[in-house]
């Protein structure tokens, strides 16, 4: 056995929703660098003057120009309001999933696709609805390209809240909040059904035992579907949340302006980092979510004991 045994006593929805956040959180800490990659790549090409001042080359030559330019820290720009993405996001759309997913499937014995789908759709959209704000302020601060001891753009995480709550109004941080309910219950999907099922046929098959080595393989499978079929919408809400104002008149405008600029690659554009992202956030959040649910549900057991 890998890691810790499969608790007799199944996690509590709390245990869930703690333990999603906090993954999550574990997996942000791992996998940083390569979103801020995937932003840059993705942006690149929006304006006319972005490729005369920087030109990225693939996700290890993005890195690389960021550190050389930048510093180090520039790939860690906006990691607070990530984290604070994670705990309040991720607590939803991943520790609620089960929950939500029990409650459609109340009727049938086993749980169904359409069940496990709607489930994904429902705590997808719910956590960005919450959670919009902290993402748009992540984007920004990920987006922006600062020289060594140059100007920057907001002057911490609670300055970026307030300056575009009061350059851009409220509706500022909720920017490209369909955009995002969209690619958000596409993601939710394609990771938490896809895992569920690799994971349910590989213990059904038993071809591996409930440990890390079955969450690795189910947690890859699941990164790798959830990137193919989220990258344009991905693209365009990076693109349209970290626009000016008055840029897009909406993320369709901002979508169909890709399609005439840049042609239709453009909505795959940083496909490898977001796949090295997603891929890797998937299995260290997997990973640390299974242990962390059997972790709490252990320390909690042993405290009734006492």
């Amino acid at each position: 056995m890998v890691g810790l045994k499969p608790t007799e006593v199944l996690p509590t929805p709390v245990v869930k929703f703690v333990g999603a956040g906090t993954a999550a959180c574990i997996a942000d800490l791992f996998t940083f660098p390569l979103d801020t990659a995937k932003v840059r790549l993705q942006i690149q090409g929006e304006g006319a003057s972005d490729t005369k001042v920087m030109r990225y080359k693939g996700v290890f030559g993005t890195i690389r120009t960021m550190v050389k330019m930048e510093g180090a820290a520039s790939l860690y720009n906006g990691l607070v309001a990530g984290l604070q993405r994670q705990m309040s996001f991720a607590s939803i759309r991943i520790g609620l999933y089960d929950s939500v997913k029990q409650f459609y499937c109340r009727h049938s014995e086993s749980s169904g696709v359409a069940c496990r789908l709607l489930a994904g759709c429902t705590t997808g959209a719910l956590a960005v609805t919450l959670a919009q704000p902290t993402d748009v302020v992540k984007v920004r601060f990920q987006a922006h390209i600062k020289v060594i001891d140059g100007d920057r753009r907001y002057n911490g995480t609670v300055d970026a809240y307030k300056t575009i709550a009061k350059e851009e109004g409220l509706r500022g941080l909720w920017k490209g909040t369909i955009t995002n309910i969209t690619r958000n219950a596409i993601v939710n999907c394609a990771e938490l059904v896809t895992y569920d099922l690799i994971k349910e046929e590989i213990l059904n098959h038993r071809l591996m035992t409930d440990n890390m080595p079955c969450h690795f393989v189910a947690a890859f499978g699941a990164g790798f579907c959830a990137t193919v079929v989220a990258s344009p919408v991905d693209v365009v809400k990076t693109r349209y949340m970290n626009s000016p104002s008055g840029q897009y008149k909406n993320a369709l405008n901002c979508a169909f302006t890709m399609v005439v600029k840049e042609g239709s690659v453009a909505f795959y554009k940083g496909f490898i980092p977001a796949f090295l992202r997603l891929g890797s956030w998937n299995i260290f959040m997997f990973v640390s979510y299974e242990q962390l649910k059997r972790a709490m549900m252990m320390a909690h057991s042993s405290w009734e004991a006492h």
